[in-house]
Formats: C-alpha cells, sequence, structure tokens
C-alpha cells in the first residue's frame, strides 16, 4: 500500500516539531547531567495482544547511586490511557514479554526465586500470579511463541555433548565453576568472542511443550544454531502450522568459522522421530556463501521471507529481502534496486508482502514491499510508509493500517506511539514515560547540514547547541566520529548528545565515507582506505564547523569509538586542529590487532586479506606515525573487549606518556566492546573531566578518582557523600 505523500510529510512535519522542547523554554530548564541520563526510562520489547487492544512491553530503569538496574513489565491500551505496571518484584528484572496466540497468557524472562538463571515464565492476562514454565540450569534468551500456542522456542547456551539433558549440563557447569581450574583450551580460532570465552557451550534453540514443560534441543550439533549476533531478533521462526522451525547455522567447516561469515537457514520438523530424537535438519540455503538470517514465514504457510548478503566474508555487505518459495525451492529478491540494508523484517497479515525497517539518511524508518517485489526496477515496490527519527521497534496491526513503534530522537527519549499508515492524521503518543524529565530538563534537540566532502559527496552532519544557547558567544566543541566503521550516527537519543551539551558543548556528529543509510556505494567506499576519504571528510566537516559564529575554533576537541576511536589515533599522526582528543576502544596498531581480534572475517576484507598478505595493515596504522603524535588524548579501554583487544589502548596510552604527551588511562575490567550501563557512568564522567581541562566546558559532577573508588554515593542511603 502507498501511503500519500502528505501524509508521510506529515509524519516529519510534526517528527521535527517533536524537537522543539514542550512546555517552558528551554532556558527555563535545568541543563541535562549525567544522573539525568541514568533517570532516563526505557520502553522496548513491544507486543501486541490478539484483539490488538493493548501493547505489553518492558520498561527498563537504573537506579546510579545504587549501581542497581531492572527491568519490569507494563500494559498500555492501544486506544490511548495510562500504562498500568504488571510487575513489582524489586530487585528481579522481567523482560521480553509476549502475549500468547490466544491472548491467556503473556509470557517474560525471569530470574526468580532460587532460580539459577533466567527462566520462562507465564502470567495470565486474566489475573492471577505468573508461573514458571522452565527451571533450568542454564539461561534462557529470546522465547518465540509456537502459533498454535502449544510450544516456545528459546536459545541457551549448552554443552552440545549433552543432548538436551538439562541434568548433563548442570553436572558440566557445576564441576567447572567448582574446580579449582579456570584455564580455557582451544584447538582453533573463535576461542573467544565478542566479551566471552569458548567454554565448550555452543548456542542451541530448544523448544518447551507449554502444556507439560517438556523441553527437547532443536539443533543439536557443536556448533551455534542459531549464528551469533548481536541483533536482538531471534534468527528462527516456527511455520504457521507449528509443525516445522527454521533456524540458522554456519554450514562451513568449524575450523573456518573465525573467518566465515556464512549463515544458512535450516529447516526441521517440529515431531520428534520413533526414538524420541530431534530429527535432521536440511539446508535450504546452501548455495548462497554469504550471510542469510532472521527468517520468517509468511502467514499462509507458502513462503520464508529473510534477509540476505551474497558476498562471504564481507559483514558489511548490502542486506537483501529474499523469499522462499517451500514448494519449490525458488528463492528470489524482492528489493533488488533499493539501496539501503533491509533491518527487520514483519509480513503482512494476508501474506501480500512485508514491511521492512532501514537506515535512512539520518533515520531508521519503515518501508514496505509487495510480495511481486521491485521486479529489478530500482525503488520499484518498495514504498517508505514511516519517517519518524528512530524507530526501533514496530508492530503492524493486522489489516496493515496502523504502525505501533518505540521511537526516539536526539531531542526525546524512546516512547511509544502509533502511526496511521491510511490518513493524514499524525503520530499519536501512547507513553509518557519520562514526562517529568522532559518537563524540568533541557533536553537538546539536532540540527543538521550537509559539507562537500571527499570524491565530490555531501556529508550530512548533526548539530547539538548547548543549553543556554546564546548565538553572540562562542562555545567549545566537540567532533565525534562513529565506529563502525559501516554505520550510521542518527536521530536518535543519546547520552553523548546531551550529557555534553548540558555541560556548555557544542556537538557535532558526521556520516563520513563508511556510512549507512546513504547508499551502498558510500558504504563500501572505506574498505582498504580506512584513513583516506574518511579522513578529507572529517577535516572538511572541522573546517565548515570552525566556520560557525558560535565554534570557536581554537577550543575544538574530538571523541570516538571502536573505529571512531580508531580515527583518533590517525588523527594524532596527521592533524594537530584539535586541543584534546579522546579514543574509547579504539585501534592503535593494525598488524598486532589482526593477530588478537576474533572475528577474523571483518580485517581480512576491509583490509585486503590476512596481515601476511596485505600492505595496508601497515600504511592505515596509526602506530606508523607516531613520530608525529602531539595531543593530549584520553585512552578508555575494556578488558573484555575482545573485538578491539584491550592491550590496543595501552599501547596508545605507552605511546603518548613515553613522548611526554598528557594522556589518561580509563580500563575498564568488567566491560566488552559496548560495556555495561554503570560503566558508561564512568565513561561519561572520564570525558567531561578531560574536555574541561582542555576545552573548557564544564567539570564532570565528581572526580573520576573518586567515582573509580565508589566515593560519590552512598550505595546504602543513595545519597552523595559529602566532600568534606
Amino acid at each position: 500500500m502507498k501511503m500519500p505523500s502528505a501524509a508521510r510529510l506529515s509524519l516529519v512535519a510534526l517528527g521535527l516539531m517533536l524537537l522543539v522542547p514542550a512546555g517552558s523554554a528551554a532556558a527555563d530548564k535545568r541543563p541535562f547531567t549525567i544522573e539525568d541520563y541514568y533517570k532516563v526510562r526505557n520502553p522496548g520489547s513491544i507486543s501486541l495482544s490478539h484483539d490488538e487492544s493493548s501493547l505489553v512491553y518492558s520498561i527498563r530503569e537504573t537506579d546510579l547511586p545504587r549501581g542497581k538496574a531492572q527491568s519490569d513489565l507494563w500494559r498500555v491500551p492501544t486506544s490511548g490511557g495510562d500504562p498500568v505496571r504488571l510487575t513489582w518484584t524489586d530487585d528481579v528484572s522481567e523482560s521480553s514479554p509476549a502475549y500468547s496466540p490466544d491472548g491467556k497468557y503473556i509470557s517474560f524472562l525471569a530470574k526468580r526465586g532460587d532460580q539459577e538463571s533466567s527462566q520462562i515464565w507465564l502470567l495470565p492476562t486474566g489475573g492471577g500470579e505468573a508461573r514458571a514454565l522452565t527451571s533450568l540450569s542454564t539461561s534462557i534468551a529470546m522465547p518465540v511463541w509456537s502459533p498454535d500456542g502449544k510450544y516456545i522456542a528459546f536459545t541457551s547456551r549448552v554443552y552440545p555433548e549433552c543432548t538436551g539433558d538439562d541434568a548433563c549440563n548442570k553436572k558440566r557447569a557445576d564441576a567447572r565453576k567448582g574446580g579449582p581450574s579456570t584455564a580455557y583450551v582451544s584447538d582453533e580460532l573463535l576461542y573467544r568472542h565478542w566479551d566471552f570465552w569458548a567454554d565448550g557451550t555452543v548456542q542451541h534453540v530448544l523448544v518447551v511443550e507449554v502444556e507439560s514443560g517438556e523441553v527437547r534441543d532443536m539443533t543439536p550439533g557443536d556448533s551455534d544454531a542459531p549464528v551469533f549476533t548481536l541483533s536482538f531478533a531471534p534468527h528462527y521462526d516456527f511455520s504457521p502450522d507449528s509443525k516445522e522451525l527454521c533456524f540458522t547455522r554456519n554450514g562451513d567447516p568449524t575450523p573456518e568459522h573465525a573467518w566465515s561469515t556464512n549463515a544458512d537457514l535450516w529447516v526441521v520438523p517440529l515431531a520428534p522421530d520413533a526414538d524420541g530424537n530431534t530429527r535432521a535438519a536440511r539446508n535450504i540455503t546452501a548455495a548462497n556463501k554469504g550471510w542469510d538470517g532472521q527468517p520468517k514465514y509468511s502467514p499462509d504457510g507458502r513462503f520464508i521471507a529473510f534477509r540476505r548478503q551474497l558476498r562471504a566474508g564481507y559483514e558489511a555487505d548490502m542486506l537483501r529481502l529474499m523469499v522462499y518459495e517451500r514448494e519449490s525451492g525458488a528463492i528470489r529478491e524482492l528489493t533488488a534496486g533499493f539501496d539501503n540494508w533491509v533491518e527487520d523484517i514483519v509480513w503482512r497479515s494476508d501474506s501480500s508482502g512485508l514491511f521492512f525497517a532501514a537506515p535512512d539518511q539520518g533515520n531508521h524508518s519503515v518501508y514496505t514491499v509487495p510480495l511481486a517485489g521491485t521486479a529489478g526496477r530500482p525503488g520499484d515496490g518498495v514504498q517508505r510508509v514511516a519517517e519518524f527519527a528512530s524507530i526501533d521497534e514496530f508492530v503492524p496491526t493486522a489489516d496493515g493500517t496502523r504502525l505501533y513503534v518505540a521511537r526516539r530522537a536526539v531531542g526525546a527519549p524512546k516512547e511509544l506511539w502509533a502511526l496511521s499508515l491510511r490518513d493524514r492524521r499524525g503520530p499519536r503518543r501512547l507513553t509518557r514515560h519520562n514526562r517529568e524529565l522532559e518537563e524540568t530538563v533541557d533536553i537538546r534537540p539536532a540540527e543538521t547540514m550537509w559539507v562537500d566532502g571527499a570524491n565530490g559527496r555531501k556529508i550530512h552532519v548533526f548539530l547539538i547547541k548547548p543549553h543556554g544557547f546564546d548565538p553572540s558567544k562562542k562555545y567549545p566543541t566537540i567532533l565525534n566520529v562513529h565506529g563502525g566503521p559501516q554505520g550510521m550516527w542518527s536521530d536518535a537519543f543519546r547520552g553523548d548528545w546531551q550529557v555534553y551539551p548540558g555541560a556548555g558543548y557544542v556537538v557535532a556528529f558526521a556520516n563520513p565515507h563508511g556510512s549507512t543509510g546513504y547508499g551502498q556505494a558510500l558504504t563500501e567506499q572505506i574498505s582498504g582506505d580506512w584513513g583516506g576519504a574518511v579522513f578529507e571528510d572529517l577535516m572538511k566537516v572541522s573546517d565548515a564547523l570552525e566556520k560557525l559564529d558560535y565554534v570557536d575554533a581554537d577550543r575544538m576537541g574530538a571523541m570516538g569509538w571502536s573505529y571512531g576511536g580508531y580515527m583518533m589515533n590517525w588523527f594524532q599522526g596527521h592533524t594537530d586542529r584539535f586541543k584534546c582528543l579522546a579514543d574509547m576502544m579504539g585501534l592503535f596498531d593494525l598488524r598486532s590487532f589482526y593477530y588478537a581480534t576474533e572475528e577474523l572475517w571483518f580485517p581480512e576484507w576491509d583490509l585486503g586479506g590476512p596481515e601476511w598478505k596485505s600492505k595496508l595493515y601497515e600504511k592505515w596504522s596509526p602506530s606508523a606515525h607516531v613520530d608525529k603524535w602531539k595531543t593530549p588524548m584520553l585512552v578508555v579501554t575494556g578488558q573484555l573487549d575482545f573485538r578491539v583487544p584491550y592491550t590496543q589502548g595501552l599501547m596508545s596510552h605507552t605511546a603518548l606518556r613515553r613522548k611526554g604527551i598528557p594522556s589518561r588511562l580509563v580500563v575498564m575490567p568488567e566491560a566488552g566492546h559496548w560495556p555495561g550501563w554503570y560503566d558508561m557512568a564512568l565513561y561519561y564522567t572520564a570525558h567531561l573531566d578531560w574536555f574541561h581541562r582542555y576545552l573548557g566546558g564544564d567539570p564532570a559532577p565528581w572526580s573520576v578518582e573518586d567515582f573509580v573508588g565508589n566515593r560519590v554515593f552512598d550505595k546504602d542511603t543513595g545519597e552523595r557523600i559529602d566532600e568534606e
């Protein structure tokens, strides 16, 4: 269904209006602080009831003074009205809520009472107490109901040799935890991944029968099934008749998994064989050596939709929307000519097409495409139906005329909204969980500008002006470079976009070469060119920023995370325009990085092969230019970061201090590449402190030393500790 352009524009216009602070003028509100960020309540994991009368979702809250976080379940009428809190368990989190197909239960995950790990619970929608459905020794994630309501599929890390026997899993895990040895042994690569060591367990899909509680392993074998992913979408699905399960698994030999991005779709009958064992699965996408994932059966059962990358070993290849015809085995693409990545996918209830999300020039928008696809003509058949800043989640109604979404913008924390797709009525806000914060704190909106970059490309830049902005004054400015490197800064609420403007800084964040959301060609142009066009883009963005009347060109700093941290190290050897830099989880020496990271497919594609076969590791390594380093730099890293090992940060700090350049090293022992929420409070503190020293904005609300030493808050009362 094509959305009228005027209706689509009304969403855009209202989205822009929502960036303007509501209620009293921004000047009458207080500046945003670190403590304010941890008062934000984040709704998510939305599920629509079978009669479409309500949404159930979780709310995550943090208590910074006490160092605690938890989530609870809420329900809100889709017609409007106040949300109702469903769970009230102190110090226990309930998450991943989902209505059962018949609407009688809300399933959720929680670790309650004497449970050893997160389990599936069932809450009757008609009233009454929740009951535990599972009692496994292993932790459960991503539950999915079967359409007939008789089963729930979920993932868990198990010992493959236990073949689904939980007593066996528990025995092995207890022996591991209870003994004096804590060593790891491996004969292959991927001996550690992201933030965990390979300990003999693998991720499998298991199924629990709701009536009996009986659990069965549906993906037995020695490798992960589904494949490891950072996505919050499950990579398995039930057929509409609940007789078959589709899941993902890497079909390549296990020793090759460290440099293989392959993931295939496999189907397996739900019913066991005569001996009660899971039947053999069948690979239905073996011909594609790239990545296939997120299978979704059509409601009529004829098709399985999924997302595909064609090029093996390239994690940033175009993500296409495909359909597999179950009867014939034919596979075809629906989004040929669509030039951005297809992300989350949802079938229309009549199987006539699908909705999907995609990055869209700094937004995350929702599109629709008919089952006939685009017929190979660019854009033909694909229609954008919702452009509303960053839509993190969406659920369509059965008739396809409305979307319920979890939405955020730079100047608006995440809330739930209803979007009409058939008329010009604007978005309707369903929740106001952050009302008090919005009414009292200056949550800064973003402005945009476009800058002429490298190769004749226009580069999109977001700008956030500081609290109490006066156009006659000049302000210190921070340029933030995104990671990935194939990623995108978007119009989305984020701590960095509020904490620094609250302390008096202009904040700029650009989407240079390598970014997603601006066509695949721009995304691909960073591979093999890490310090080339991107660096030129960022220098031209900096030039443009310096020309703004309110930017103090003598007080400009830059920061970045992951590849953005790499760029800080690259800046060190190639420009002295910044008064200070801040490197978070950044790469310093590309040659040593190759031999210590885990996902080898990434450097092998982006840097031209294994290290011993490519000169690009030396060409683009910041370590080759240490002789030119001179800028003070903050270095933040985590010991559990196996993507960019923390020794990269240690090397940066060593280079700086050995040369007599001011540096501060912050090492977080429990942090991976994406630190936990409490470590992020240290991150904001360290950055505010560093920028205050060299750029002159407001100081951090407490010292880094006091925060690290647990001398800021009384963990029992939650009160600030008297500085005297």
